[in-house]
């Protein structure tokens, strides 16, 4: 079982959901989250923005369905041609995870 981490721009959110959803991916953990990245922040007129507001998305999937994951999000959160500040997507094994209401282990 893997953890998929995209911190991806808030505008690009409802469709990466959306078509995360059509695939087979419905359980989604959103959250609210500021940071920057290699831009190092943004300069606009005299002000300087060094905390960047993102979305991140928590997906818990198999191993075998990382790489379609993957390839959805990166297919949908990226503007353009690819822009600095479009975001990450971090992968991390999960040793256990378990139902609260039942008590089952797994996903």
């Amino acid at each position: 079982m893997l953890m998929v981490r995209a911190i991806i721009r808030p505008e690009k959110v409802g469709v990466v959901m959306t078509e995360l959803a059509e695939a087979g991916f419905p359980a989604i953990t959103k959250m609210d989250v500021f940071g920057r990245g290699k831009q190092r922040g943004i300069r606009v007129d005299d002000f300087y923005y060094d905390e960047i507001p993102k979305e991140m998305l928590l997906i818990f999937c198999s191993d075998e369905d990382k790489d379609t994951l993957v390839k959805i999000i990166l297919r949908t959160a990226r503007t353009g041609d690819g822009n600095y500040g479009d975001g990450r997507v971090f992968i991390s094994p999960v040793e256990e995870a378990y139902t609260v209401s039942t008590g089952k282990a797994g996903l």
